[in-house]
């Protein structure tokens, strides 16, 4: 089953559950991707399902940090339920060390040798990782073994 019919799927269960933060959660990202699907004319390919996914899961981690910073532990605890439901969809994250060496192979690649060429080595590893990484901690990996 692909992913957005795993969605749909979840959907009909968490309305038969009556789970409603669940129903809530997959109602909005099913409307982003449907909106996403508006936009492009045309259904979108698993990836790009799964970016609209990754989409919401940054804007979510995005979200509680903000809350934390204004001291609302009550959003912080929404936001990161919602959270956990979206990252059901993702693919399985990679490990710190699994990361670190697809960034040196992604330096040799790209022939970067100071932290001035971090958007050449992001541009070459960023699709190979898409959705199994944070971007933040790709971000500084690379940052950090540039700096070397």
């Amino acid at each position: 089953m692909d992913l957005i019919g795993r969605i749909r799927e979840d959907l009909k269960g968490a309305l038969k559950a009556k789970d409603g933060k669940r129903v809530s959660v997959l109602r909005f990202l099913l409307a982003g991707i449907g909106n996403r699907e508006i936009d492009k004319r045309e259904p979108l390919s698993e990836e790009e399902v799964l970016s609209e996914i990754t989409s919401s899961v940054k804007r979510r981690r995005e979200s509680i940090q903000a809350f934390r910073d204004g001291d609302r532990q009550d959003l912080v605890e929404k936001e990161e339920a919602e959270l956990a439901i979206l990252s059901e969809y993702l693919p399985e994250q990679l490990p710190d060390e699994e990361i670190r060496r697809m960034a040196e192979e992604a330096i040799l690649a790209a022939g970067a040798g100071s932290p001035g060429d971090i958007g050449k080595v992001m541009k070459e590893l960023m699709p190979r990782i898409r959705g199994r990484a944070d971007g933040r901690t790709v971000n500084e990996i690379v940052r950090e073994l540039l700096s070397r």
